[in-house]
C-alpha cells in the first residue's frame, strides 16, 4: 500500500500547475491533501474524483482556507471528520479513514507563528490529536494507525536547515518539540527516520526568500506509524523536485 500527503497551498491552484500529470505518475493507493482551501461545491468534477479516485473533504466554514482531502483508490470503509470539537472541526483539519486494516488520519495542524493565541490553539490541537490516538493504541491494541499531513514543527535540529536562528520561532519551539517526543515515546514512529538518519531533507521551504533553490528548509510534513505496522514499513521518502507548493509530497509504503 503506498500513501502519499502533500499540503499542496490550494487545490484549485496546483490543479494549474501540473497536480493532474503528477497524481497519475504518482500511482499511489491513498493521497492525503492538506491546506486545500475550497470547499466541494467549489471544484470541477476532476478535483472532486480524480481518475477514478473516491474523494472524501473536510473544510472549514472560512472559504479559501484550511482544508483536507482524502482520495483513495477504494472508498474507505469508514469516514470521519474531526475530533468532535467545534473550535478544531470548524477550520475543517481532520480526515480519519479506513482502508483495509489500516486506520488513517489525514490533518492539517495549525500553525502558531501569526500571534500568542495561534500558538495555544495549535498546543491544544496537539493535545486532543493525542487524546484521540493514544487511547485507540492502547484500548485497542490490534489497531494500526497512520497519521500524515503538515505538523507544521520540526522536530529536531536535523530537520530544519537553520536550527539554532530559529529555536525561537514557532514551528521549533521547544513545547512544539516536546509534543513530537511524546507522540514517538507512546508508541508512534517517524517512518522517515528508520531509512534516513542524516540532515539536509525537508519538505517546506519559504517562498519569499526563495530558499528552495538553496535547499535551506524544514522537515515539518510527516508520516507516523503505530508500532504494530512498523514491521511491514517498506519505504519512506520525500519528493523535494516536486513544484507547485511551498511543500512537497512525502510518503510511505507499506506491505
Amino acid at each position: 500500500m503506498k500513501l502519499v500527503s502533500w499540503n499542496v497551498n490550494g487545490i484549485r491552484a496546483v490543479w494549474k500547475k501540473g497536480f493532474g500529470d503528477w497524481f497519475r505518475a504518482e500511482r499511489a493507493d491513498v493521497v492525503c491533501l492538506q491546506e486545500t482551501k475550497a470547499q466541494p461545491d467549489q471544484l470541477a468534477p476532476e478535483a472532486l474524483n480524480p481518475f477514478g479516485y473516491h474523494g472524501e473533504f473536510h473544510w472549514g466554514g472560512k472559504k479559501g482556507y484550511s482544508g483536507v482531502a482524502t482520495f483513495s483508490k477504494a472508498a474507505p470503509a469508514k469516514v470521519e471528520r474531526g475530533f468532535g470539537i467545534e473550535a478544531f472541526d470548524g477550520e475543517g483539519r481532520v480526515l480519519v479513514t479506513r482502508h483495509d486494516d489500516v486506520t488513517l488520519f489525514n490533518v492539517y495542524f495549525p500553525n502558531g507563528k501569526a500571534r500568542e493565541e495561534r500558538l495555544k490553539f495549535k498546543l491544544d490541537f496537539y493535545a486532543a490529536l493525542l487524546e484521540e490516538v493514544i487511547p485507540r493504541c492502547r484500548k485497542r491494541g490490534d489497531d494500526k494507525l497512520v497519521i500524515c499531513g503538515d505538523v507544521n514543527t520540526a522536530h529536531r535540529d536535523i530537520d530544519l536547515a537553520r536550527p539554532k536562528e530559529n529555536r525561537r520561532t514557532s514551528g521549533f519551539l521547544p513545547e512544539e518539540c516536546a509534543w513530537l517526543d511524546r507522540l514517538l515515546a507512546d508508541g508512534f514512529v517517524d517512518t522517515f527516520r528508520e531509512f534516513e538518519k542524516g540532515p539536509g531533507h525537508y519538505s517546506w521551504w519559504d517562498q519569499q526568500s526563495r530558499a528552495r533553490e538553496r535547499n535551506v528548509g524544514w522537515r515539518i510534513d510527516y508520516f507516523f506509524v503505530s508500532a504494530n505496522l512498523r514491521p511491514r514499513l517498506r519505504r519512506a521518502f520525500i519528493e523535494p523536485a516536486v513544484m507547485g507548493s511551498d511543500h512537497c509530497p512525502v510518503g510511505i509504503e507499506l506491505a
